[in-house]
């Protein structure tokens, strides 16, 4: 039997009333999806397609919270610039896209690896292999925040695609407590109580999954999207982008030195043996290099002039275009 499959399905807004007559769940990523009640049934290319067309509610969906990812990422910016950090905290897939958000802004953006944090329940062996208890205790949540030293220059993201993850909210109160400013990013529909308690609360509403309950699948996406957007729009704000390039890494192999050369060649318009000179004079430093070639001084005058710029290069030659 063939499916009817949706082609463009629109999300409902972020704060639709919840409908009158309640599922055995209100959680809307525990809910069963009416597309998707005979998958079973269809041969692979059919089954390949329905997830595909699922998945195609995911960005739209993200789009809807746009003010609230933006209220998310002026909050991290100007913590940042208090020297303060972002840390995520989370269970199961939820924690593990923290994780991986977090690990890749050393390699991408030279930050120091306390700066962006990711925290899951369970510790290192659950993003190995599933610790499930691990997200019912919100005392370790907690110990977790006081393990930081979270404070008040810190904002803290807590991840539960349903929103109830105890181990979560447990870290979210005492990082409130300890004066961090929060957030919570879930997939359902968030209480009032919810959004009293935080400074931002950002709520993609992707609609029951394929296989209900599998929050690893439009949940996942949307939350991966979600914070490729918060951690990526805060670097462009802190400095770390020149036009779209990705000015603040550090060469530290083979791929990366390769970049840093192609990046000096274009913004500068140098040959690749001018892009060597730069990148080792810099001491490897893409963004350092460029403000010594634009302006003719030393690697150290231009590491000073970064400083004093708060790492702009825009603010000491100018924009990318010009």
């Amino acid at each position: 039997m063939k499916l009817e499959l949706p082609t463009q399905p629109s999300p409902p807004a972020v704060r639709k009333p919840k409908p009158s007559a309640q599922p055995l769940d209100s959680r809307l990523t525990e809910q069963r999806n009416p597309r998707s009640t005979r998958i079973d049934q269809l041969p692979t290319p059919g089954i390949v397609d329905l997830i595909n067309a699922e998945d195609r509610i995911v960005a739209a969906a993200v789009g809807e919270e746009r003010e609230q990812i933006a209220r998310a990422v002026d909050l991290v910016v100007d913590c940042l610039q208090r020297d303060g950090r972002l840390i995520y905290v989370g269970a199961g897939t939820s924690g593990r896209l923290g994780v991986l958000d977090a690990s890749e802004m050393p390699p991408t953006y030279r930050t120091d690896p306390e700066m962006v944090q990711g925290v899951i329940a369970g510790g290192y062996e659950a993003l190995m292999r599933s610790q499930e208890g691990a997200e019912d205790h919100p005392d370790q949540g907690a110990a977790a925040m006081d393990e930081r030293n979270v404070g008040e220059n810190d904002f803290v993201l807590g991840i539960a695609a349903s929103g109830t993850t105890p181990y979560v909210h447990g870290a979210l109160a005492r990082a409130r407590d300890r004066g961090a400013r929060t957030g919570f990013l879930l997939c359902t529909y968030p209480s009032e109580e919810l959004i009293r308690s935080h400074d931002v609360v950002i709520a993609p509403l992707v609609g029951p999954e394929v296989i209900t309950g599998s929050t690893r699948m439009k949940a996942g996406t949307a939350t991966k999207m979600v914070l490729n957007t918060i951690s990526t729009a805060a670097m462009i704000k802190t400095g770390k982008v020149y036009g779209n390039l990705m000015v603040d890494l550090q060469v530290t192999c083979q791929k990366l030195q390769d970049r840093g050369e192609r990046i000096l060649m274009d913004t500068l318009g140098v040959e690749r043996t001018e892009a060597m000179r730069l990148l080792e004079a810099s001491g490897g430093h893409v963004k350092t290099a460029i403000v010594m070639s634009k302006l003719s001084v030393s690697a150290e005058e231009a590491a000073q002039r970064l400083g004093r710029a708060g790492g702009s290069i825009a603010d000491i030659v100018g924009d990318l275009g010009s």
